[in-house]
């Protein structure tokens, strides 16, 4: 027979409290590091086309990536919380260079070629009947768009980890 103890302790350590999620500085890092950087590509859009468009802030592409921000925020604030030798952190680090990685290069490609087959398709258009839905252009980002990513979300993440310790609440 199992041991009621061991077995009432196994249920604990499974147990999920939904808002104890979200009371963490790590999951904060990276969820303002995303916001941080939609808003600034939302700001940018406003300059540049001189109208507010609030579809940026759940576009992909674009002026800092908003993947990498979110990934390098968690990353940094779980390096500056828990240690940057923390498996969690070595774990966090292989994804967030996974994520930025193909940000610049598979997603990048896969835009690239929507834009040529646009292109094609106008063509096409033009000269025959013929209609297709345009294929979305912007879906990865070049180097500096995902190095714009990477210091918005350390920075992101440095803020968060100060304010959390400064509030002197738990998670840190």
């Amino acid at each position: 027979m199992s041991d009621p103890v061991a077995v009432t302790e196994a249920v604990d350590a499974l147990h999920w409290s939904f808002w104890q999620y979200f009371m963490n500085p790590y999951f904060w890092s990276g969820f303002m590091g995303w916001c941080v950087a939609q808003t600034i590509k939302m700001t940018r859009g406003a300059i540049r086309t001189k109208s507010l468009d609030f579809t940026y802030l759940m576009s992909t592409g674009g002026m800092p990536s908003a993947h990498s921000s979110l990934v390098v925020g968690v990353f940094v604030s779980l390096g500056l919380g828990l240690g940057w030798q923390h498996p969690i952190t070595i774990v966090a680090s292989v994804v967030a260079t996974i994520t930025m990685f193909d940000a610049a290069t598979v997603r990048r490609a896969a835009g690239l070629q929507a834009r040529l087959l646009n292109k094609m398709t106008r063509q096409v258009f033009k000269e025959h009947r013929f209609s297709a839905k345009p294929l979305k252009e912007m879906l990865g980002h070049t180097r500096t768009e995902v190095l714009g990513g990477m210091i918005t979300g350390t920075c992101v993440a440095i803020l968060v980890m100060l304010f959390w310790q400064k509030m002197a609440w738990p998670g840190v």
